[in-house]
């Protein structure tokens, strides 16, 4: 798998919330109107779309992304894509890259919720993204204010041509009512409903990465910093997918080896009122859930008897001392309800 890079240009809802379109979740494409040149499934794929000169299949030139063939007649062309979770939706990136004459000149995004099954003739889509203009070989970073959650959404594309990639960024709306509250869940796993509400640095990976399933699948895969040339450390907060009494903590520096952090700690609270932005300033002064610890190179820490009792929190900081990667994080613990202040 190949690192992915970074977009500079990319807005702020992409580098905190999940995209729910990525095949490594879960998110399938259902079905197209057409995907004669390049089949849809290429444009869940989480890596960045890449061209290969002189790759041709039977069908014509070989395209990383979803590509319909010329339409000679009235209409569009469209696909629907069941999102790795139910999420509220944040933005989308509508990625044209490596699509230069082969391009849709405009796309539009519905979406809708369906409980049990699949989107059929019934179904009441919503749009949460109204037509706008493509270009070729560019990002297409929209934010989305919708408020319900969405299971399915379906890109429409006019009249025709291919997307390399489409990236629904999304809060997951996870249904806690039938989880074992006796049982331990991960509390900042992506697909839970976790999130990373800001960083002060993500120079070669995002924090984000620390929330994804599994095992990183390369040093590219994980939160890493630039190297620290000043006092101080680095940081990340993030918000629990549901208040919880924390039991275990797990920090995997998986594959960062000359560049993992010399040691980390973890600050927590139980946190009512007041923005995602003050949040900043208040984790300064939060108590300590893991005291600091010294770190290993490419290695899977586990603490318990480390974790401090604070009792019911919902978001952390993790700091980690100067700089560096981290791979992976898991919060184990208990649901547990907020008092109300």
């Amino acid at each position: 798998m190949a690192i992915i890079t970074l977009d500079p240009n990319a807005p702020e809802f992409s580098r905190r919330y999940p995209n729910l379109a990525d095949a490594r979740l879960g998110a399938r494409a259902l079905s197209c109107s057409d995907d004669f040149f390049a089949e849809m499934a290429r444009m869940l794929n989480p890596e960045p779309a890449v061209f290969i000169p002189g790759k041709y299949d039977s069908n014509g030139k070989w395209m990383d992304g979803w590509e319909s063939r010329r339409k000679r007649v009235n209409g569009y062309d469209w696909c629907v894509v069941r999102l790795a979770r139910p999420g509220i939706l944040k933005g989308v990136d509508i990625d044209t890259s490596h699509f230069t004459g082969n391009y849709p000149p405009a796309a539009s995004l519905q979406a809708c919720l369906v409980a049990d099954g699949e989107p059929d003739a019934s179904t009441v889509w919503h749009e949460v993204l109204p037509s706008v203009n493509l270009q070729g070989n560019s990002h297409h970073y929209h934010a989305i204010d919708a408020e319900q959650t969405y299971s399915h959404i379906r890109l429409n594309i006019y009249p025709d041509g291919g997307v390399a990639r489409l990236r629904v960024y999304a809060q997951p709306d996870n249904n806690w009512s039938a989880a074992d509250p006796n049982a331990l869940h991960d509390l900042i796993a992506m697909e839970n409903g976790g999130y990373v509400v800001a960083s002060n640095n993500q120079h070669f990976g995002l924090a984000s990465n620390l929330l994804m399933p599994g095992r990183g699948v390369n040093m590219g895969d994980g939160w890493e910093t630039r190297r620290r040339r000043e006092p101080g450390n680095d940081w990340c907060i993030i918000a629990l997918a549901h208040p919880g009494v924390i039991e275990q903590i797990e920090v995997d520096t998986c594959h960062f080896k000359g560049n993992y952090p010399d040691r980390c700690s973890i600050q927590a609270a139980a946190m009512q009122g007041g923005t995602e932005t003050s949040l900043i300033t208040q984790s300064m002064f939060w108590p300590e859930l893991l005291a600091p610890q010294k770190l290993q190179m490419d290695h899977q820490h586990v603490y318990s008897s480390e974790v401090q009792s604070l009792g019911v929190i919902t978001h952390i900081r993790l700091n980690i001392f100067p700089d560096g990667g981290v791979s992976r994080l898991r919060l184990l613990g208990k649901l547990a309800q907020l008092k109300a202040e």
